[in-house]
Order: structure tokens, then C-alpha cells, then sequence
């Protein structure tokens, strides 16, 4: 029996294709470093729709929890689910809600190698994954979105001390071993009661870690500084909505939205999720033109995790080597996806990943 099982749901879309080649690396890492890692696929999204009649089942949900170690998401097409008395459950909601996935971990990095708007960038936003504007998990029960009459529709935020207190802890930990240096993004001028009580929290946690300097900026002005500045930032915590929105601009000026990773964590419980930051692309689905990089680094990214988490050096060194070998494979133009100007199709991408893994762990760049 392995030491790991991970369960891997492609989703809609360009899903099984990134999938196909993030499982292709993880097969390499498997083979050429030892890893004692059991890959099994499920069904969630339209497939699921169509044989159990819907997009997520409990019983999905109930295996991730309790038979496997990681889950390797892809990208679905939420919006155009049925509703959901119609099957059309959010299955990335669903996941983070039903796994307790809180943190929401995404890097924006800038590579020399690729055309960028963001020269030097290198942060990570930490994101607070359980509430907030969210209405399909804010509430016990029901959703936070709701309309008294047709011509009416409203939105309840709910922020709880015990989130912020727990995402703010998870990024202050990061930035102790990264440069030391965190922001809270806020709008506490307008919402003072949730900002208000977000921003209570950050300053909470911030005098357990007193070598850690801290920032509080508006979202608005963030928005224009990130722009501006950008090898300023170092680790960014913030709630729901606010984050969504800004690790999707990160990423975009680090130079494509499908170069960034993701992972959504629980350190108390020790679960982890790799997750492709983008969308499901139907129009590219079937062509084998996507770019997989975004869901290969989510899973190198949950390899170091868990690693970390469990104190398994080789996993935690199979995910940095990972990262190693799609920086080389970017580093050269003629390796390029479509989406940064290049040709190579999906599959060819992951074979060249693959490679690039192999040559790295035979010659000992990393120590094993």
C-alpha cells in the first residue's frame, strides 16, 4: 500500500486535459524519485451532472475526507450550472466548505523569461476561502443572497473572528520565513464592522510575530500600488472577495493568469487541494491547446506542503524540483504555450515538464 492516495477530479472544460498532464509529472516524480503516491480519478462538474445528476456528490466529498491525502482540482464552468435544486452544486465551494479548506494560497511570481507588467514581483496572497461575500457558504443554512420582490436583490457578508484570526496566523507563519513583510488588504473606511473586525484580528496576530513588519492599505489604493510597485509586496492576507479579485491581477501582470498556482489548506487538519487558478476555457476544450502550468504548480506547490506539514523532506523537495523544472522549460521561448505567444500544445508541454523533472532529479540538483 502507498504512503499517499491523492484524488484527482479534472472538472469541465480544459479540465482533463491540464489533468492528463499534471498526472504525466506526477507519474515522473513517482518513477524517478521513489514516491509512494496512489493517483485515483472521480467525476465532479457537468460529467458528474450527467451519471449521478449532480455537479458534486456528498459521497465525493465524504471519500475526499476521509481515504485520501491531497485532491487535485481542475477548472469547472460554475456558471453554467443548472441551479442548484437542479444539480448545479459549486464544487469548488463545496470542496473548500466540506474539506474545511480555509486558506486559499496563491504565489504571483514575474520570471525574467516571459513578458511581464510586474518586473521583480514575487508575493503571495493569502486568502480567507469560507466566508465573506460568498452566499453559497456563508450561511448554517440557505445562502446569503436573497430577493424580497423582483425588482430587489441583496447580499449578506458574514466575517467571523474565528477566520480571520486563523487565514491572518497562516499568513503571518509565511511571511516569518519568507522576507518578513505583510499587508492587509481592507476597506475599512466603509465597512466598519467586518474590515473593522478583519483588521482587529491582523493586529491581534501581528503581536505574536513581532519581527514581521506590517501594512494596512485600502484595496483601492492596493490595486494601483500593485501596479506601481510591485517588488514592494512581499505576503498579502485579506478576506473572500477581496482576494479572489487581486490574485487574479497578480498573476495576469506576472505575466499569464495560467502560469499561477494555487492551493487551498487547512494546517489543523493537515488537508491540502491543488487547484488550477483559472477558468475552464470550453471554447479551447478537446483542441489540446491549453496551458497546464497553472495546475502542474498547484501540484508541486501541495507536494511541498504536505511535505512540509508531515516533515517528508523527499515530498517537500519533489515539489520545489518541480518548480525547478518549469521555470527551465519557460526560461526557452520555443517551449511555450499559446497563451505566452508559443505553439506547443498541452501534452507536449507536460512531456517536456516531464523531461526537464527527469535530467533534474538524475544529476542531483536537489538534494533527496
Amino acid at each position: 500500500m502507498s504512503d499517499l492516495r491523492f484524488l484527482c477530479v479534472p472538472c469541465d472544460g480544459i479540465g482533463p486535459e491540464i489533468a492528463d498532464a499534471t498526472e504525466s509529472v506526477l507519474d515522473t516524480l513517482i518513477s524517478e524519485l521513489g514516491l509512494s503516491i496512489d493517483l485515483e480519478r472521480d467525476l465532479a462538474g457537468f460529467d458528474s451532472l450527467k451519471k449521478y445528476g449532480i455537479t458534486l456528490r456528498e459521497e465525493l466529498l465524504e471519500k475526499a475526507e476521509t481515504d485520501f491525502d491531497g485532491v487535485i482540482l481542475g477548472p469547472m464552468s460554475t456558471m453554467d450550472y443548472p441551479s442548484v435544486a437542479d444539480g448545479g452544486r459549486n464544487v469548488s465551494g463545496g470542496f473548500r466548505i466540506g474539506l474545511d479548506l480555509y486558506a486559499n494560497v496563491r504565489p504571483a511570481r514575474s520570471r525574467p523569461s516571459i513578458q511581464n507588467k510586474a518586473p521583480g514581483m514575487d508575493l503571495v496572497i493569502y486568502r480567507e476561502n469560507t466566508e465573506g461575500f460568498y452566499s453559497d457558504r456563508n450561511m448554517y443554512q440557505g445562502v446569503g443572497e436573497m430577493m424580497p420582490d423582483p425588482d430587489m436583490a441583496l447580499s449578506v457578508r458574514k466575517i467571523s473572528r474565528r477566520c480571520c484570526m486563523r487565514i491572518c496566523r497562516q499568513a503571518f507563519d509565511a511571511a516569518s520565513r519568507r522576507r518578513k513583510k505583510i499587508a492587509a488588504i481592507h476597506k475599512a473606511n466603509i465597512f466598519f464592522m467586518t474590515d473593522g473586525l478583519f483588521l482587529e484580528c491582523f493586529r491581534a496576530v501581528s503581536n505574536e510575530y513581532p519581527d514581521v513588519e506590517t501594512e494596512e492599505i485600502l484595496i483601492d489604493a492596493f490595486a494601483a500600488l500593485l501596479i506601481r510597485q510591485p517588488e514592494v509586496y512581499d505576503v498579502i492576507v485579506t478576506t473572500n472577495f477581496y482576494g479572489d479579485t487581486l490574485s487574479d491581477l497578480a498573476s495576469e501582470l506576472s505575466g499569464s493568469l495560467g502560469l499561477a498556482g494555487s492551493i487551498n489548506t487547512n494546517a489543523e487538519n493537515g488537508r491540502c487541494m491543488a487547484q488550477a487558478q483559472h477558468g475552464s476555457a470550453p471554447d479551447l476544450a478537446g483542441k489540446n491547446v491549453a496551458n497546464p502550468t497553472s495546475l502542474i504548480l498547484s501540484l508541486a506547490m501541495m507536494l511541498t506542503w504536505i511535505g512540509d506539514h508531515r516533515g517528508n523532506t523527499k515530498l517537500s523537495e519533489a515539489g520545489r524540483l518541480t518548480e525547478m523544472a518549469i521555470d527551465q522549460v519557460l526560461s526557452n521561448p520555443e517551449n511555450w504555450p499559446r497563451d505566452l505567444g508559443g505553439s506547443v500544445n498541452t501534452d507536449e508541454f507536460g512531456h517536456r515538464v516531464c523531461a526537464a523533472v527527469g535530467k533534474l532529479a538524475r544529476t542531483s540538483v536537489v538534494i533527496l
